[in-house]
């Protein structure tokens, strides 16, 4: 069975946008989705407290997971090493659609550990972004509209200019939200689902070793 899972974030993707992203991968690779769960639960909850969540990820065996981003599952850390180790325990295959990789039992765990580590670069950036900033949710954009477009040109090879131009729209005000949205890696990810050394290889180039001056940082 073929599976997605969809959590929007405040500071992220929404529900529309990871549906269509989804299914743009989906169409790509030829997957039937034969199930969707979109949870509403409030970003900070556990995962001890997100019951139909724990239902759901314990009733797969052997199947196949969809997901747009590892901040999906989570963003603690401990809650997404737990879903991971279990996921992977009971044989699901689970499909990151942002990086175009694809986790199993089998899989390098340097890959796992690499999607671990992209998950907290992320949150120290947003943490960082917190300051000075009011809380509230990603905003919308006019360019939401043609999301499925922009993909779509994007997979033809054709750059910000010719889509701007096609759209009838602003090219920097194109090239900020295609940026904002990370539409160019999500495409490379869904190309590389064919070439998954190549992508593999991506995940673990964004590892970051400590340095001193973060550690000290850190201590403060």
């Amino acid at each position: 069975m073929i599976v997605s899972y969809i959590r929007p974030d405040k500071d992220f993707e929404n529900v529309v946008e990871q549906l269509k992203l989804i299914g743009a991968y989906c169409d790509h690779d030829q997957l039937v989705l034969e199930k969707e769960m979109i949870d509403q639960t409030f970003q900070n909850k556990r995962i001890s407290e997100r019951s139909d969540v724990v239902q759901l990820f314990r009733s797969l065996h052997n199947d196949t997971l969809l997901v747009y981003d590892t901040w999906v599952l989570s963003t603690n850390i401990e809650d997404v090493v737990q879903m991971l180790s279990c996921l992977l325990r009971n044989g699901v295959e689970i499909h990151f659609v942002k990086q175009g990789i694809i986790i199993h039992r089998q899989s390098d765990t340097m890959v796992v550990l690499g999607l671990i580590d992209q998950l907290r670069q992320i949150i120290q950036n947003e943490d960082k972004k917190e300051i000075g900033r009011p809380k509230g949710s990603k905003s919308s954009s006019k360019f939401d509209l043609f999301l499925d477009q922009i993909i779509a040109e994007l997979k033809q090879g054709k750059n910000v200019s010719d889509i701007a131009r096609l759209l009838n729209v602003s090219r920097s005000s194109l090239k900020d939200y295609v940026e904002s949205r990370s539409l160019k890696e999500l495409v490379r990810g869904i190309a590389l689902t064919r070439n998954t050394e190549d992508a593999e290889a991506m995940v673990i180039g964004t590892i970051k070793c400590p340095t001193v001056e973060t550690i000290m940082e850190e201590s403060r």
